[in-house]
């Protein structure tokens, strides 16, 4: 390959590289591997797509520059050879109640052409079939497919007046800045009970629209308008970014219910009449993406070819990539993270740029080995296309399916940022890395002991989403795994076990992947609940007050209150984070960096490592048993300050399983708990469920890992594929009886 067939990294030094220089084939599919924190995604993201985004941003019009996102100039002496930048991450959707599978992918607008040409009665063009447009929309959810209905009884005290707290949600409290719109339009006698007001006042104080008071008192502001309190809290509050912090409060007075009257469709009646071989489009987005396809196919009329060539194009990405049995009226915020990084991939395989460089983070996340396969081919497709593509994958069928392998370590965190290997994958496996040793192993991995199960769970005749009448039996205390492809019903199936074990009595300790309550402020610190701790560990040795030590209180840098960084809003872009130029991201201010515990300021605290901390704090019982239980799911190289935003779905689940070791007699539920984990990290978390179930528990894992898969007591397959073509149990039994059988999902890969 000539020179200008490779993207030159001269020197980078950013966070824990150590000077590193490398070389990346162009057009071709590169793997970043190596443990847990060795710097690849420092490597690829924070230097690579970084200095990508920044140049390209740098041949905009000031004017532009200005509103697109800034990225700091990433520590490297030199970058040649660079193609422009896009990475598709591993990160859910955002929250946009208006944007379901069909709107994102741009399906939605082309079936809306379809039933405008050929549909029949004819109602209107496009636009009549648009839930976010006048013409088409549900006039009682306005398109939502749902409604809000609050109840008064848990919101509003009747037996209260206005001059005590009547309302119960923050800021309506006596005195905050929305109580003061009642309290000051002179339209109330705040000492009056609400039970006690006439049907004029209660109807002003509920239900009233927004409107300008008549002869408003002194106290209300000039421009203000009156407004009853559930218009105003639907207006302002449920469907907003506030609603979402007050998502707890909000679920006690609120209950979302399917909309009346388009019954979930998002349209109104006339758009609902128009049909095309006696279906209309609520029936088409309903239909799974490979029935959809069938539908498409069979339709007929030479004034849709065209836009049957769209449609077709991006079903065809959709299912070649594993999604056919999602549907287009699928809600975007309740895609995985892994489901989410899937539609962004099909939708670039349909784009008609080339010459790009597309990175991924992790994309074998939540897929079977079969789903894998179907990656693959995607990712194939994109480089043929004359793309580059760059992964940052832990996963074994990856790395060998790579054109060229990076191997980033050997270590984590200070232990890492060295470029251990880089080559094809022949030389790899020739290679002595951490990796390439695990990998080497872990084809040879097979020495499972049979146990003697003694107690077991029955479960018969259960339903749940795709899973229907399943019957089955499960050991308890053992390591079972259920397993299968993507959408085949594996969560379905835990929670159906979920509810069974609670009924008999069983503690059920359910570690799913969802946030665990994650703001800018939470550490595994805060999430430890050993902070406070460290705080009087330096208020005794200084003999201060700990909250100096607090970067939620007096502790706190002056400029971001203690965040570490500035948050820029851009509203309708994602928001720019930036680190914070007065204490450089460390949070404190410089009263607090004056005092030391052991020669250690709190900072210096804070930037170790789990594992280094277990050493520091060794003999202070409660902080080094929590810190130890972090180190135990594999996770010694976070940062004590590291936020746990910045961790993937998997560190949080990690982190949250940390705070549940203690246990004896429990059944613990976890999805997918290797996740973003190098095969060595694997072990780890091997050893630690052995040590759980030889305490007396069962573990229960939804998971694709045939390292894992190998080492399970029991399997349950779920298949045979995803969506209505799943929801049944394939396979039950042990890694042996897999073996035997004519299974044709899991056991080929073994």
């Amino acid at each position: 390959m000539s020179n200008n067939e490779w993207i030159g990294i001269e020197n980078a030094y950013q966070n824990n590289l150590k000077n590193i220089s490398v070389s990346i084939p162009k057009h071709q599919l590169t793997v970043f591997t190596g443990v847990s924190g060795s710097g690849k995604s420092t490597l690829v993201f924070d230097t690579l797509v970084a200095q990508s985004r920044r140049e390209l941003n740098d041949t905009f019009s000031s004017y532009v520059q200005h509103i697109l996102p800034k990225y700091g100039r990433p520590a490297v002496d030199n970058i040649t050879n660079l193609p422009i930048a896009i990475p598709i991450e591993q990160r859910k959707m955002s929250g946009n109640v208006r944007s379901t599978v069909g709107t994102y992918t741009e399906i939605y607008t082309f079936l809306r052409l379809l039933f405008s040409r050929i549909g029949q009665p004819f109602v209107g063009y496009s636009d009549a079939f648009s839930f976010n447009h006048p013409q088409g929309k549900c006039e009682v959810c306005d398109g939502l497919g749902f409604t809000k209905k609050i109840n008064l009884t848990y919101l509003v005290d009747f037996n209260q007046s206005l001059n005590e707290d009547p309302i119960d949600f923050p800021t309506f409290g006596n005195g905050a800045w929305r109580w003061k719109r009642y309290a000051y339009s002179g339209l109330f006698d705040l000492n009056k009970k609400i039970k006690d007001y006439s049907k004029e006042e209660l109807d002003l104080l509920l239900y009233a629209p927004q409107q300008k008071l008549v002869s408003p008192p002194e106290k209300w502001p000039k421009t203000a308008l009156y407004e009853g309190l559930l218009p105003r809290i639907k207006r302002s509050i449920i469907n907003t970014d506030e609603g979402k912090r007050h998502r707890k409060q909000l679920e006690r007075f609120v209950s979302t219910d399917i909309c009346p009257t388009c019954q979930g469709s998002r349209l109104n009646g006339k758009a609902l009449s128009c049909k095309i071989d006696g279906h209309n489009i609520r029936d088409l987005v309903s239909m799974s993406l490979d029935e959809l396809q069938l539908f498409i196919q069979k339709i007929k009329n030479p004034l849709v070819q065209d836009v049957k060539t769209q449609i077709n194009k991006r079903l065809d990405a959709l299912i070649t990539i594993g999604l056919s049995y999602l549907n287009l009226a699928r809600s975007t915020d309740t895609l995985s993270g892994g489901e989410a990084q899937r539609i962004r991939i099909a939708k670039h395989i349909t784009s008609s740029l080339n010459d790009v460089m597309y990175v991924l983070d992790e994309p074998s996340s939540g897929l079977h080995p079969k789903d894998i396969e179907r990656l693959h081919k995607c990712l194939n497709v994109l480089k043929n296309q004359g793309n580059t593509i760059i992964l940052v994958e832990h996963n074994p069928l990856l790395i060998q399916r790579a054109d060229y392998i990076i191997d980033v370590g050997p270590g984590p965190g200070v232990n890492g940022g060295s470029i251990q290997f880089s080559g094809t994958y022949n030389e790899f496996l020739k290679s002595d890395t951490v990796t390439s040793i695990a990998m080497r192993e872990n084809d040879k991995l097979d020495n499972h002991t049979i146990k003697n199960f003694k107690k077991w769970l029955s479960v018969s005749d259960k339903n749940l989403n795709t899973v229907q009448n399943v019957s089955l039996k499960m050991p308890l205390n053992a390591l079972t795994v259920l397993c299968g492809v993507a959408g085949s019903g594996k969560s379905s199936l835990a929670q159906i076990l979920v509810s069974e074990l609670i009924q008999k009595g069983i503690d059920v300790i359910n570690i799913s992947q969802k946030n665990i309550g994650i703001s800018l402020r939470s550490t595994p610190l805060t999430y430890l609940d050993i902070f406070d701790d460290i705080r009087k560990l330096f208020a005794s040795a200084n003999s201060v007050s700990p909250s100096l030590f607090s970067y939620n209180s007096k502790g706190a840098c002056p400029r971001c209150k203690g965040k570490g960084v500035i948050v820029n809003d851009m509203y309708f872009m994602d928001d720019v984070v930036s680190e914070c130029e007065l204490c450089h991201g460390q949070r404190y201010n410089q009263e607090a960096l004056q005092y030391g515990y052991k020669g250690k300021t709190i900072v210096d605290i804070l930037s170790m490592t789990v594992s280094q901390a277990v050493a520091f704090f060794n003999g202070i019982t409660r902080i080094a048993t929590g810190l130890q239980a972090i180190c135990d799911v594999g996770l010694g190289y976070l940062k004590l300050n590291q936020s746990l935003s910045t961790l993937s779905g998997g560190e949080l689940q990690r982190i949250k399983l940390s705070s549940y070791l203690q246990k004896k007699s429990s059944v613990y539920i976890i999805d997918e708990p290797t996740n973003g984990l190098h095969l060595r990290d694997i072990d780890h978390l091997l050893d630690l469920f052995d040590k759980l179930v030889a305490r007396g528990n069962t573990i229960v894992i939804i998971e694709h890992s045939l390292k894992v898969i190998r080492q399970a007591d029991w399997l349950i397959e779920m298949g045979p594929e995803g969506g209505k073509m799943g929801g049944k149990v394939v396979f039950s039994g042990t890694i042996d009886d897999l073996k035997k059988s004519n299974d044709a999902i899991t056991k080929p890969y073994l």
